[in-house]
């Protein structure tokens, strides 16, 4: 049984008379496992990758950062690492785009997890206008900092390292990775089996696209409830587009379970509704042009397709789409909002039902155009069901709602401070903008007693970054 403080249970009152609800934190949350801790101190840490960054004068070879968790809140964050760092492979071009992706990976299981790179426009001769991508693992951090490149595009046009997802999708023990990989006329799922190592590996084609094909998001999730990792990803072509899902059997061998054709451009997995299988929310959902219908035929300012998880191949079967027109649901649906840009889910109120935190980088904060938001959404046995909407403008969330702030455009959830609790990490890649430093990361932490406790931003000016780090947040994991 939950607990609830007069002060929650009064805010929670006053939020549903105005259609908003609110998540509150249970009395007896336990402390996680960080599902990323960089530096092994027990608090999920932040990765933040700047692709647009200018290093060594070259303007977008990029590069990462990494806002390690605390006590009190995150804060800490010990310098950037490039291809400039000795240990690193590759020489920091301009147009590398070291940082594209980031993701988490634990390579030798000590529980310390190593940080997977993108590095979407990095070229593999001396031809900078070529863009094949490499995909790198990072161990440590600092100046001793060694990196291992773990996959290399095969064409001009494969810039791998835009979209990236690890697992222990073939069950053998070690940590794989699945990407995308572009051509010259389709792309194509590829996955690439553990271990992460710089041994050469001959990666396997999941799934061709047809013609301007490619991944637009990837998540792992245990859609079938077996206790194995699944692979989700959503795609678009020209004239084509869908989401699927891919299982690997006990002999390791993948194949595709499920398929739908609606696309999106984020996805989350959780079991929403407690029921012992993962489900799928895809953000920013758009049917196929040439399917005969949609679960969401409502998409004014963006949706979020919710498609519940089976222990047969009944996957699917059941949905719900939500929008900022859904019952309860902060904010109002508006063109050009986006809501569903980018998803994150957890459980933020240890209640054994995830919240679904929703990007909504396009809302506009009164008259401020563009200034972006959040909504959580409460996880329930029926689903998803009702939110409570954020932006710079709200109580206790630092800065300012400004036009082209993009707040929402990137979100993540972790225990940063390590209460027992899931933290939000939300992007404002816009923030500044024009300026030497702009965007910024802020960190909004889960309360048992408040409903807007005091969040924090973090910024590359606050933490010495230096000159050219543009649209700070642009990429998040954590």
């Amino acid at each position: 049984m939950r607990v609830r403080t007069l002060a929650a249970t009064a805010a929670v009152a006053a939020l549903t008379a105005t259609g908003l609800t609110l998540p509150l934190a249970g009395s007896a949350a336990a402390v996680e496992t960080p599902r990323f801790d960089f530096n092994g101190d027990g608090y999920a840490d932040i990765a933040v990758g700047i692709p647009n960054a200018t290093v060594d004068g070259k303007a977008k070879a990029g590069y990462v950062s990494v806002i390690f968790g605390g006590p009190q809140s995150p804060s800490q964050s010990t310098g950037v690492i490039s291809q400039a760092d000795a240990g690193i492979p590759g020489t920091p071009e301009a147009g590398d785009r070291f940082g594209s992706s980031v993701a988490p990976v634990d390579v030798d299981g000590d529980g310390v997890h190593e940080l997977v790179v993108g590095a979407s426009g990095e070229s593999l001769t001396a031809d900078q206008l070529k863009d094949e991508g490499t995909i790198t693992v990072l161990d440590g951090w600092g100046p001793g900092a060694q990196g291992t490149t773990v996959a290399r595009g095969t064409s001009e046009f494969s810039g791998i390292g835009r979209t990236l997802a690890t697992g222990d999708y073939d069950g053998d023990g070690d940590t794989d990775l699945a990407y995308g990989e572009n051509g010259e006329e389709g792309g194509a799922l590829k996955f690439r089996p553990g271990p992460l190592t710089a041994d050469p590996v001959t990666p396997t084609t999941l799934r061709g696209y047809g013609m301007g094909g490619n991944t637009r998001a990837l998540t792992t999730g245990d859609f079938d409830g077996d206790g194995r990792d699944d692979l989700a990803a959503t795609w678009q072509a020209t004239e084509d587009s869908g989401t699927f899902i891919t299982r690997w059997d006990a002999q390791g061998a993948p194949a595709q379970w499920w398929a739908g054709s609606d696309r999106g451009s984020a996805l989350a997995a959780a079991d929403f509704d407690s029921d012992g299988t993962d489900d799928l929310a895809v953000g920013l959902v758009q049917p196929n042009p040439e399917a005969e219908g949609t679960p969401c035929e409502d998409r004014l300012g963006g949706a979020v397709l919710l498609l519940k998880g089976s222990k047969t191949s009944g996957f699917g079967g059941e949905t719900q789409c939500v929008t900022q027109s859904s019952a309860e649901v902060g904010g109002a649906a508006e063109e050009g909002d986006d809501f569903g840009a980018a998803l994150a889910a957890g459980d933020l109120n240890a209640d054994g039902h995830p919240e679904l935190v929703v990007g909504v980088p396009g809302e506009d904060v009164g008259t401020v155009r563009d200034a972006g938001g959040y909504v959580t959404l409460n996880g329930t046995v029926n689903g998803l069901h009702g939110g409570l909407a954020r932006s710079q403008s709200t109580a206790n969330m630092p800065g300012t709602a400004e036009a082209g702030d993009r707040f929402g455009a990137q979100v993540a959830v972790g225990d940063h401070n390590r209460d027992g609790l899931r933290d939000t990490a939300i992007s404002a890649p816009g923030e500044n903008a024009g300026e030497p430093r702009s965007g910024g990361v802020w960190f909004a932490p889960t309360s048992t007693t408040e409903t807007y406790p005091q969040g924090k931003s973090l910024t590359p000016f606050g933490f010495a970054l230096p000159n050219g780090t543009l649209g700070y947040g642009e990429v998040l994991g954590g």
